[in-house]
């Protein structure tokens, strides 16, 4: 019982609303240009009207009200029509059923708008509806694109076109699809409050290369000539596929270059030049440029160009290499080493490409020549040849450049074969030629006075002359006195730097007078040799006397010849003596006695290096074993020359 009290409320509403003016009209319905439609309608006025001439419809066109005087596009009494709709228009409801349905023929776009229906019922009874019907009247198929469409995600593509024209039913076809991945193609027909659309969907997974693609729906209306086209362009969106920039490249210094970059994305990506890790330069574009002036070295290197869209990010890389000649060597400070120790020479230096570097000594090449920029020389156990100027020079095919240091060695004094004494015409001239570094110092001693001789006193000369690493010291004994004994003076010489001392006792070389009948050459010797052989065969042929033995006479008649005694004993540094004479000396000692005469008379001109070189005797021994008697007489000539005589009996 309480249900039917609260139905009949509910009732009463319901009739009362369906009691009232009301129309119904699809809100929106569409249509293609030049086909038709059918705009459905059905309206409800007050029971309580009584209709004296029957029901009249009129559909108006843009306003609801016609003190406006909108255009009229159907009439039920009269056939008066705006002109856009005459012979366009058709009433399919019966008003009487209150339908009122209305055909719209080979529209146009100009007939796209607000439809309005009115019923006239007669008297004081009509009514304007306001709820309208809004027509589209389209030139192209409607196709439904995503806002987004992405690489390599399922995309679907719907095409519509209306049903609304029960004298034509469309077609739908895809067009353009012969290059897709796959495409799948899907059909449905969707009827809503009595308007009716056709649709087709197009499925497929798109990628980068489509971004741009054409794509297009096609509807058209069988056995008329009909038909409607629309094309979309597809924007896919995808990340950095590609970064193109420059190839490696090779630039002078102080030149400039303009590296590249272009990026293949969707949308256009940030584009970022990188320096290493720093970023030098970016924009949002689809190529960005990075322009290099005024190269230096500091520039060498890795430049990366960044592209990033969003949806993706890609970079590539590009080597730098800036050219320039070798800077200014870095070589060790000059060095003051001891003989014997061991040296590391480094160079090191910087260029483009590697330069060579080559070690040379007073301007000759020493050690290996490195390509790289950096070159260390051993100088192992050096000798005092060791000193000098080194130079690393730096070379590539676009300069050079070189540093250069001094090496010193420091070694122990070393007694030169110069060092000798020799007779002169008014006493005994003493020289002691050294080498070493520091310079040696050198002092000479008469043990047999018990005195030490370093400098000028009043019964000898002396004089001490240096130059580089040789020192030379000179003493003249003037008394004859000290000219006697067996073997000469008795005279030691003593050379002295920080790193050694050594002494010797210096022979005694006869006057050159009584040595020219004994000083000969190696090639001189044979031939005396050979003219003795003749002699005696020639006088034992004539004598025939016998007389002891030959050879023991003849050796004990060669008094004392004049010989040339070196004053330094050979021992194993006799060779390093050699080349530091053959360095370290040159044609200075000749000068040196020259300056160091003093009174004229009190020294004797021994002449140069070479020349005492020269006077070394060379002699042989003969001996006759079994021969023939004969008799053998020496003497002293007039001049002091010693000689011997060979007679045979």
């Amino acid at each position: 019982m309480w249900c039917l009290e609260l139905l009949l409320p509910l009732l009463l509403i319901i009739k009362d609303a369906s009691a009232q003016w009301n129309v119904w009209v699809p809100r929106d319905i569409s249509a293609m240009t030049n086909s038709c439609v059918v705009i459905p309608c059905t309206f409800m006025y007050p029971p309580g009207i009584r209709l004296y001439r029957g029901i009249h419809g009129i559909w108006y066109f843009g306003q609801p009200y016609p003190q406006l005087f909108p255009p009229v596009v159907f009439k039920s009494r009269t056939d008066v029509v705006h002109e856009s709709y005459k012979g366009r228009t058709k009433l399919l409801g019966d008003l009487t059923h209150r339908n009122c349905t209305l055909l719209i023929s080979n529209i146009g776009t100009e007939h796209s708008g607000r439809y309005y229906f009115r019923a006239d019922l007669g008297g004081a009874n009509m009514y304007t509806y306001p709820d309208f019907s809004e027509l589209k009247v389209l030139e192209h198929p409607t196709i439904d694109v995503p806002e987004e469409i992405v690489s390599d995600e399922s995309l679907e593509l719907t095409c519509y076109a209306p049903d609304n024209c029960p004298e034509m039913t469309p077609e739908i076809q895809w067009m353009y699809t012969d290059y897709l991945p796959d495409p799948e193609f899907t059909s449905d027909y969707l009827e809503e409050s009595n308007t009716a659309v056709m649709s087709n969907t197009l499925t497929f997974t798109p990628g980068p290369m489509h971004n741009g693609q054409l794509l297009g729906c096609r509807v058209y209306y069988p056995n008329t000539t009909l038909s409607y086209e629309k094309l979309i362009s597809l924007d896919v969106k995808y990340p950095p596929r590609s970064v193109w920039v420059n190839v490696s490249t090779e630039v002078m210094e102080g030149s400039s270059v303009t590296l590249h970059c272009e990026v293949d994305s969707n949308p256009p990506p940030r584009i970022s030049w990188l320096f290493g890790d720093e970023e030098v330069l970016w924009d949002t574009a689809s190529n960005v440029s990075l322009s290099l002036d005024d190269l230096t070295p500091a520039q060498e290197g890795i430049y990366t160009c960044v592209g990033n869209n969003g949806y993706g990010a890609m970079n590539t890389s590009m080597y730098l290499t800036i050219k320039y000649p070798p800077r200014e060597p870095l070589v060790n400070s000059s060095l003051t080493v001891q003989e014997g120790s061991s040296v590391f020479l480094h160079c090191s230096t910087q260029g483009s490409p590697a330069p060579t570097l080559t070690w040379l000594k007073d301007g000759e090449l020493i050690g290996t020549i490195t390509a790289e920029e950096l070159s260390v020389l051993e100088l192992l156990e050096i000798t005092p040849q060791g000193d000098g100027l080194y130079r690393c020079l730096a070379e590539n095919e676009h300069g050079r450049a070189s540093s250069s240091l001094n090496i010193t060695v420091e070694y122990a004094p070393v007694l030169l074969e110069e060092s000798k004494c020799t007779v002169v015409r008014e006493g005994v001239q003493c020289v002691c030629m050294a080498t070493g570094n520091p310079e040696p110092t050198i002092e000479f001693y008469l043990p047999d006075v018990n005195i030490t001789i370093n400098e000028t006193d009043k019964r000898y000369n002396y004089y001490m002359h240096t130059d580089g690493h040789t020192s030379t010291g000179m003493i003249k004994l003037r008394e004859k006195g000290e000219r006697a004994g067996n073997g000469g003076p008795n005279v030691h010489c003593s050379i002295t730097n920080m790193y050694g001392t050594e002494s010797v006792h210096l022979e005694l070389q006869q006057e050159k007078k009584y040595m020219m009948a004994v000083i000969v050459g190696t090639i001189g010797g044979v031939a005396v040799i050979a003219f003795i052989i003749a002699a005696v065969r020639y006088v034992g042929h004539n004598n025939k006397k016998e007389n002891g033995n030959p050879g023991q006479n003849l050796v004990s008649n060669l008094e004392n010849p004049a010989l040339f005694y070196s004053a330094v004993k050979k021992d194993k540094h006799s060779l390093r003596k050699k080349v530091l004479k053959t360095e370290l000396l040159g044609s200075k000692f000749n000068s040196i006695l020259e300056e160091s005469t003093g009174e004229e008379g009190d020294y004797q001109h021994v002449g140069s290096l070479a020349d005492l070189e020269r006077t070394e005797l060379n002699y042989a021994a003969l001996e006759f074993i079994g021969g023939r008697s004969r008799e053998v007489a020496s003497g002293r000539d007039d001049d002091g020359s010693d000689y011997t005589e060979i007679k045979a009996k």
